[in-house]
């Protein structure tokens, strides 16, 4: 089953490598979508895929690199739309 979720990461995510080794993960995981830093120093990923991959990949942001220390992080599942071919860093 595919679905997609929308990630906000809160503690010491930025600074950390937190973006790059989420970009690593998702591809190695065939995950679509995008990840990027917020203005109020949150990490926010858009990700799109089968459900056994987001759910690794989320396991995974809920400890992050080993220089970050998550502190919170609120996923909303939202419907399937198969837009991305792949993973990146935005920059916006």
């Amino acid at each position: 089953m595919k679905v997609r979720c929308h990630i906000f990461i809160s503690g010491r995510v930025q600074g950390v490598f937190f973006r790059a080794k989420t970009e690593e993960l998702a591809n190695f995981l065939k995950v679509g979508g995008w990840v990027r830093n917020t203005e109020d120093g949150r990490v926010e990923v858009l990700a799109e895929g089968e459900k056994e991959k987001i759910d690794e990949l989320i396991k995974w942001l809920k400890k992050g690199p080993p220089l970050a220390k998550v502190t919170n992080l609120d996923v909303e599942w939202q419907e399937y739309k198969g837009e991305f071919k792949n993973f990146q860093i935005r920059y916006d």
